[in-house]
């Protein structure tokens, strides 16, 4: 049986008989959930071994560049005249024919490839050569060689004249023409008739010249882990934009925000809800001006100067077209919302209120979520850089293939028929599985930093509510750092369970979602109308319990700030008084709430615009730096504005739970007249007829 919480976090006797202030809220705390502190610790630990694996055998140059027949990464510094050579091409057009046949075992893979500095293109009035890597007998320097532009056939040996003419190397025709696709060259299936003629007439082998050899090449490219590896070079590519719009402009716009709150609350929600619509119908077109259905401005593969005849699409095209489509579902969807709640802000306003008065009474809430802010900047550095190499992890090894295929070695100085395999990247099942813990610890870790700032937060408020919003001396002078401080003594652990509660069930969900997904695209989803009706019910329900667990998480923090019990515990007591005042908590603070996640989105959106903004420089437009497609850098930046608002929208948000359940417990312990409710909030609640609301409840 709970007993009243007065007794614990209001007003005790001391052994004097007077009666002390503030003080109890630190009375008999000791360490709480201790076992899931240690499992954090070795989270943690095992994190940072993770982390390592990916640093000693990742190479982000693999997200972009190709590998050669070597097994060297283009463009890689530690390889051997690589550096500015980043291209990857390929040397034999028909063996990159023979892997476009559907019935043919030879795979792209396997076709022999080099590394280039630009896509050679053929001749106006002569045959044009791409010979191999100088070597042996052929004494050029890398150097040399670029500045022949790859030619060196007048150099060769009648042998390997002769071997060149079957294909054979060193030295290969340029017949067809190619661009530049994301660091390789495609091929365009129209080859040049004059060095077609030429080769025809110096006796080589024949040529195929259809339009699979187009095709081969733009398959490889366009496939699944080609494009998952491009989103995450994106990634990369950006991080300028990411410090900018993922992080230093959301820390700018949440203060702005909280300061509003402060001086303008009045204001605010109208304010909030316009700028919402406007931020999410802003960002939609910039997915509608990218995805080519408004402008000519849609993203492209082709990288660098090209035949504006030649036209290219890719995955990425296809996503911004399904994000742009989904976001309109959005907007239209958050618009008519917007509109449904207009008749609500004025209660909104009343609750913004109370916070705006403990913001304006303990002013230090609005500074100190730039110290979680500024730890989960350093995690996120450290954690993408890793995220980086364990992606582009893997071990480069020769593929094992069974074909009749001879090559010219110069090393050798003879046709070699027992190398012909290329190199790809084998990744594991364990780097699968270090991905995974990767990403848990990452949005595990994100969820501590956020809990613990919001029981920080919690602890403050909570000080200022039991003392009836006076200051007085025996109170901390700093709040917000005595109870940071009674967080890293006795509640981390605490904090560690609840946030791991909230990473497991959306881990769950996330990996429901996927196999929904996959059951979609493989056609198996439920065709009568119960088993759709339970496919659908299954989703709405997991999203509950995923909002339910969430909401009784923060209130569970308020209790853990307030009376130091375990997580589970204090879950308890949160839930057992929220049970009791649903319907006076829900009336007040339901459309606050939605206020506070609008002023969030609203930070995000603004964060995403300005990505776009970015992104749509020459910078990330033209040669290295050339991003795929904004989809992935927008999100990021989307997802991390959404955690710096949080972050700073806590101040307000557990300022508003903390006094709602303190006054309600207030409320019940003493008949219904709340007798720590401090000055500032009474009058804010009677300016709007709340005190009656939440006392008597609904008739």
């Amino acid at each position: 049986m709970r007993g009243p919480l007065g007794a614990v976090i209001g007003r005790y006797p001391s052994s004097d008989g007077s009666e002390q202030l503030g003080s109890i809220i630190r009375h008999n705390r000791k360490c709480r959930d201790l076992v899931f502190l240690v499992i954090f610790i070795a989270f943690w630990v095992a994190m940072i071994v993770n982390s390592s694996f990916g640093f000693n055998q990742g190479n982000p140059l693999r997200l972009t560049y190709g590998l050669d027949y070597k097994g060297n990464v283009c463009g890689d510094k530690h390889a051997k005249g690589l550096r500015q050579l980043e291209l990857k091409y390929w040397l034999n057009p028909n063996q990159v024919y023979l892997s476009g046949l559907k019935d043919n075992q030879f795979k792209l893979a396997n076709a022999r490839s080099i590394c280039l500095l630009d896509c050679p293109a053929p001749s106006e009035d002569s045959l044009s050569w791409v010979c191999d890597y100088p070597e042996g007998d052929i004494r050029l320097s890398m150097d040399d060689w670029i500045d022949r532009n790859y030619d060196y056939y007048e150099f060769l040996t009648p042998e390997m004249r002769n071997t060149s003419l079957q294909l054979q190397g060193p030295c290969y025709p340029v017949i067809f023409p190619s661009v530049n696709v994301y660091w390789s060259c495609q091929f365009i299936a129209r080859p040049s008739n004059v060095s077609l003629r030429h080769w025809q007439q110096m006796g080589g082998v024949n040529i195929n010249e259809d339009i699979i050899i187009d095709k081969s090449i733009h398959r490889s490219i366009n496939s699944r882990s080609s494009v998952l590896k491009r989103y995450m070079a994106d990634i990369g590519k950006a991080w300028p934009v990411l410090i900018v719009c993922g992080g230093i402009l959301p820390l700018f716009l949440s203060v702005i925000w909280l300061l509003l709150i402060r001086h303008f609350v009045a204001a605010m929600p109208w304010i909030t809800v316009g700028l919402f619509n406007i931020l999410i119908i802003a960002v939609t077109m910039f997915y509608y001006l990218k995805a080519g259905w408004i402008g000519n401005d849609a993203i492209s593969p082709i990288i660098g100067e090209h035949d504006p005849y030649i036209r290219i699409s890719g995955r990425e095209l296809t996503h911004l077209r399904a994000a742009a489509v989904f976001m309109t579902f959005i907007t239209v969807v958050a618009v008519l919302t917007s509109i449904a709640i207009v008749r609500r802000i004025l209660m909104a306003t009343s609750v913004l209120k109370v916070a705006a008065k403990v913001i304006g009474e303990a002013q230090a809430l609005i500074i100190f979520p730039v110290l979680p802010y500024t730890i989960l900047a350093i995690f996120y550095m450290f954690w993408f850089s890793a995220a980086f190499h364990l992606f582009s992890s893997g071990q480069v090894v020769q593929n094992d293939c069974n074909l009749n295929c001879c090559v010219y070695d110069l090393l050798s100085k003879r046709v070699n028929c027992d190398r012909c395999c290329g190199y790809s990247i084998h990744y594991t099942p364990h780097i699968g599985v270090a991905i995974l813990f990767h990403l848990f610890g990452g949005y595990w870790a994100t969820q501590f930093f956020i809990a613990c700032s919001s029981t920080v937060i919690a602890g403050s408020v909570a000080s200022y509510y039991w003392a009836r919003g006076e200051t007085s001396p025996e109170i901390p002078f700093l709040p917000v750092f005595s109870s940071m401080k009674r967080l890293v003594r006795y509640n981390l652990g605490s904090v560690a369970l609840g946030s791991l509660i909230v990473s497991f069930v959306e881990s769950i969900r996330f990996m429901l979602e996927s196999i929904r997904r996959r059951l979609k695209v493989a056609g198996t989803t439920p065709d009568n109308w119960f088993g759709k009706a339970v496919y659908h019910t299954s989703r709405f329900s997991l999203r509950c319990i995923e909002w339910t667990i969430k909401s009784a998480n923060r209130n569970a923090y308020i209790m853990i700030a307030i009376t130091g019990k375990s997580f589970c515990k204090a879950s308890a007591i949160a839930t057992d008084l929220i049970i009791s005042n649903i319907l006076r908590i829900g009336r007040v603070n339901v459309i606050g709430d939605v206020i506070l996640f609008l002023g969030k989105l609203c930070v995000s959106l603004s964060t995403a615009l300005f990505a776009f903004l970015m992104l749509d420089t020459h910078r990330y437009r033209s040669a290295h730096n050339k991003i795929s497609s904004p989809l992935f850098p927008v999100l990021v930046c989307w997802g991390l504005g959404y955690v710096v608002a949080t972050l700073f929208f806590a101040v307000v948000e557990m300022s508003i739970d903390t006094i709602i359940l303190s006054f309600c417990q207030d409320s019940e312990e003493h008949q219904g007249t709340a007798q720590y409710a401090p000055p500032l909030l009474i009058e804010t609640l009677n300016d709007q007829n709340e005190m009656q609301r939440l006392t008597q409840g609904p008739q």
